[in-house]
Order: structure tokens, then C-alpha cells, then sequence
């Protein structure tokens, strides 16, 4: 049992995987941007040679460094746990590196010392972003073991801009003790520390580290690095006490996070938006135009209103050249519709069309965010229960859309267009407000002048026609824009 025990800290299982199948590709488009998968070999002091991957946009912007974040897995993870943290903070224009540490994964090492020998391999990835210009400053996101690696390294390194700690444990001798009681080994108390002491001797010949030297409490009150700790209010691994333990004591900026889950569950979204905001706070990305190569993968210019990619360019150019012709002439029996020069940018041809400032005006303030609405306060507007809704992404949230990369096929973008459709039927109505007013005003005139005025009825109703062909085409307008909404709205108290 003993031998067991020791197998659980320094060997627990190793997870392997093919690269091509549990990564991020080597190519990859999120949120209408384009990144790659940069894989490498690092090696560190103890000759182990580590497996690593840094995601970065494709292409690198010239002349403009980024920041990055490490991320940090647990004993029995591996560099595919950091795909989640990809998604979060690629698109806030931070570069995401991930690694195998010495015993884990594909690296070279046969055990893993808890955070320990680590710290090293971290040192090794930080002194090699170091070495390029292309990177700015650096941030350490971990989790389990990953949180105390990046706790004890950052007590040596106060250069580092902030931390994310995510279930860390205060010590591991502590942490063994409590073990004991949670997997209801029935053994006296000294019987229990005279088997510690054991296991303590057999891992430092084995690992080459004192499991006594695991100590958190000892280094936080030395460490300034601005800090969010996280930790499952469930988690009967690593109990959240030990989270409150190294939060009281650490002498940085600090917050701390606890939610529904246990050590192994996915966290909720709430955690993940505040790690994107504080990494976004402490790392300071800059605000770089990208490059796109295809139709496909840019932001088309709606006026000041941005549209996602993805969006079906002939689809919205068909629509502006129904608008078009309809707000030219609405009695024209012509079935040829106008033809638009691809030249022009989406903007520039609804800035030609006159009818659809009545569509588009009461959808955009002056700020350019949803009238009566802050980009912000958009994500947490409840419009009913579970249901898809759109958001206006601001410069550091455009990742929480869903991208081709994670499953998302144009099907189901499609399914999702269809249902958000029949939920913001009277949204859209709403927005075609004036156009249906005049149309009111035209098709429903007082009796008095129904007697007076029954020859110009005929007149009317080309003009009827073309203000129900303008709000069709506006309501087409407005679908064609919500169709790659992917957040979800919760309904309020």
C-alpha cells in the first residue's frame, strides 16, 4: 500500500496522446482569425528533453510584440489541457505556450515531483520567450500541480506580470495527511507519519526532491506578482482551504474565485471570464489590425457596426442589392437586380442605399454600440431560458463564439440561426419600427379620407409594396448579421 502511495505523488498516470488529435491544428481559425500551432523542443538542466507548443497568430504582426501566458497543467495532465486557454485569450491578442513537464506527457523524465523540479522546466520556456523579440511580457496560468509550480517560481522571478493559481495545495506533507482521511485508511496517527517519513526517504531517492521543502505558505508572503486564485468548493482532493491558506498569506494583489465542481470538473464560464479580464489587465495586449487571407476569415465593415466572420458575403451582398432596388424604384417590374462591384467594401454600398439608414439607425448610437445598450451589459441581457443570443464583441471578447476548430459545423451554425430567429422575432420587428409606422401611416388612412381618397388607392399600393419588400430585406439584413450568435443569455430574477 505504501509503494502504491508513493506511485500516487511521483508516478501518477501518464498521459499519452497523439498531438495531431488532442491539439489545437497546426492551422486554425478562431473567432474569424487565423493562428498556428508552433511546436518545439526544449531541454532542461537535467537533460530531459521537454515537448512544447506556442499559439500564435498566423501571420506574427510585424514590429509588434505580444504578451504570452504559460500554462501550467496538473501531475496527470498534459500541454492539451491548455486548449481552453487558447480559446480564451488568442483573440485578445495573447499567445498562449504550452508544455509536457519533465515526467508527464510526452516529455522525457520518468516522475513528477508536485511542483518542485517544475519550476526548473518553467524557467528553461521563460528564459527561451525571453530570447525573442516577439514577446512581450508573461503571465503563469496553473492549475494543481501547475499552481504551485508557477507559485515557487514566482517567488523567484518578480518580473512576471500576473498569476492565475487554480487549486493549488498549501504543502504537500499536509495535503498527504488529509489524503489519508479521505481515502479512509484506518491507521493510528504515528502510524500514519512513521509511513510518511518512509514515503519522504523512498521519494527523495527516487525523485530527488524532500517532499518537506513543497511549501506554499513559506513563499507567498514573498510574492508581489499580482495574483486570482480559483478553487472548486467541492473538491475533496485538494480542499479549499488550501487555497485560503496561501491567500491570506501572499503579499501581492490578490482575489480568489470559488465555485460549484470538484478538482477535476471543467469551470464554469464566469471563472473563465475573469481570468481573460485579468490577464487582459496585467498583461496590457496591444490592439493589432490582422491580416486575413480569405473572405471568410475577416470582419466585414457594416457601417461602424462589425460583423463576425463567417458570414455568407453573396448572401449580404444580395440583400444590399434588394434594398437597393427596392428604395430606387418600387414599381420597377425589372427582375435583374443591380450588380455591386466586389471592389466595394459591405460599408460603402449600404452608405448608398437611402432607405436602410431607417433600418440601420435605430440599431447603432453614436457610440456605435446596440442603442440603449453597452457593449458589455449586451452578454448579460436575459431574452428567455438557454437560448442563443447575439453580442457586441468588444476588443477583448471575441472569443467565446464557437469556431470551426472545436466541432462547429455551418449546420449547426445554421440550426442556431433558425432558433435565434423565432426568438427574436419581435426584436427584429422592433428594429423595422420605422419603416412599419410609415407603412401604418400609408395602408390605414382615417375613413373620412378612405371616402374621400378611393381613386389614389391604386397610386398606394406600389408604395405599400416597397415599404413590405424594404422591411423583409431589413429583417433579412438583421438575421444575416445574427447568424453566428453563439453566447448564451440566462434569464434574470
Amino acid at each position: 500500500m505504501i509503494d502504491q502511495f508513493i506511485n500516487f505523488v511521483i508516478r501518477p498516470p501518464r498521459a499519452e496522446y497523439n498531438p495531431d488529435q488532442y491539439l489545437w491544428e497546426k492551422d486554425f481559425t478562431l473567432a474569424g482569425r487565423t493562428y498556428e500551432r508552433q511546436d518545439l523542443e526544449l531541454r532542461n538542466g537535467r537533460g530531459h528533453t521537454l515537448q512544447c507548443s506556442h499559439y500564435v497568430p498566423a501571420p506574427f504582426p510585424e514590429d509588434t510584440p505580444l504578451p504570452c501566458v504559460i500554462y501550467c497543467h496538473g501531475n496527470s495532465g498534459c500541454r492539451a489541457d491548455a486548449n481552453e486557454a487558447a480559446v480564451i485569450l488568442l483573440p485578445s491578442n495573447i499567445t498562449v505556450f504550452t508544455l509536457d513537464f519533465s515526467g508527464s506527457g510526452l516529455s522525457d523524465g520518468d516522475y513528477v515531483s508536485l511542483g518542485w523540479h517544475e519550476k526548473d522546466d518553467l524557467k528553461i520556456v521563460i528564459s527561451y520567450l525571453r530570447s525573442k523579440q516577439q514577446i512581450s511580457c508573461i503571465g503563469l496560468w496553473g492549475r494543481s500541480m501547475g499552481a504551485v509550480t508557477s507559485l515557487l517560481y514566482g517567488a523567484e522571478d518578480p518580473s512576471i506580470a500576473g498569476m492565475v493559481l487554480d487549486s493549488a495545495f498549501s504543502n504537500l506533507f499536509d495535503l498527504m495527511m488529509e489524503l489519508v482521511d479521505v481515502y479512509k485508511i484506518r491507521l493510528p496517527k504515528f502510524t500514519v507519519k512513521m509511513a510518511v517519513q518512509y514515503m519522504r526517504r523512498v521519494i527523495q531517492k527516487k525523485a530527488k526532491f524532500d517532499i518537506m521543502d513543497l511549501n506554499c505558505i513559506q513563499v507567498a508572503p514573498k510574492t508581489f506578482i499580482p495574483a486570482l486564485f480559483g478553487h472548486a468548493s467541492e473538491d475533496k482532493f485538494i480542499q479549499p482551504h488550501h487555497s485560503d491558506l496561501i491567500f491570506k498569506s501572499y503579499a501581492g494583489d490578490k482575489n480568489i474565485i470559488k465555485f460549484d465542481g470538484d478538482h477535476n470538473s471543467s469551470r464554469p464560464q464566469f471563472y473563465y471570464d475573469s481570468v481573460s479580464i485579468f490577464f487582459y489587465n496585467v498583461l496590457h495586449p496591444p490592439q493589432v489590425s490582422s491580416t486575413y487571407s480569405s473572405k471568410l476569415e475577416k470582419y466585414y465593415d457594416l457601417g461602424d457596426l462589425k460583423v463576425g466572420a463567417g458570414m455568407d458575403e453573396s448572401l449580404l451582398y444580395e440583400i444590399i442589392t434588394g434594398l437597393r432596388n427596392a428604395g430606387t424604384d418600387a414599381a420597377s417590374s425589372s427582375s435583374a437586380l443591380p450588380s455591386i462591384s466586389n471592389t466595394k467594401s459591405v460599408g460603402e454600398c449600404l452608405s448608398e442605399i437611402a432607405p436602410v439608414t431607417s433600418v440601420v439607425a435605430p440599431i447603432l448610437n453614436k457610440d456605435n454600440t446596440l442603442d440603449g445598450h453597452e457593449p458589455s451589459e449586451l452578454q448579460d441581457k436575459p431574452h428567455g431560458p438557454n437560448e442563443e443570443c447575439c453580442s457586441y464583441t468588444s476588443s477583448n471578447r471575441e472569443s467565446w463564439g464557437r469556431c470551426s476548430s472545436l466541432g462547429g459545423s455551418d449546420e449547426e451554425s445554421y440550426a442556431d440561426c433558425t432558433t435565434t430567429e423565432n426568438s427574436h422575432q419581435m426584436t427584429l420587428k422592433a428594429l423595422a419600427t420605422p419603416l412599419r409606422s410609415i407603412h401604418q401611416k400609408s395602408s390605414d388612412p382615417p375613413k373620412e379620407e378612405k371616402k374621400k381618397k378611393k381613386a389614389p388607392t391604386v397610386t398606394k399600393k406600389p408604395k405599400r409594396e416597397k415599404f413590405e419588400k424594404l422591411e423583409a430585406l431589413s429583417q433579412r439584413l438583421r438575421l444575416c448579421i445574427l447568424k453566428r450568435v453563439n453566447h448564451r443569455r440566462h434569464r434574470s430574477s
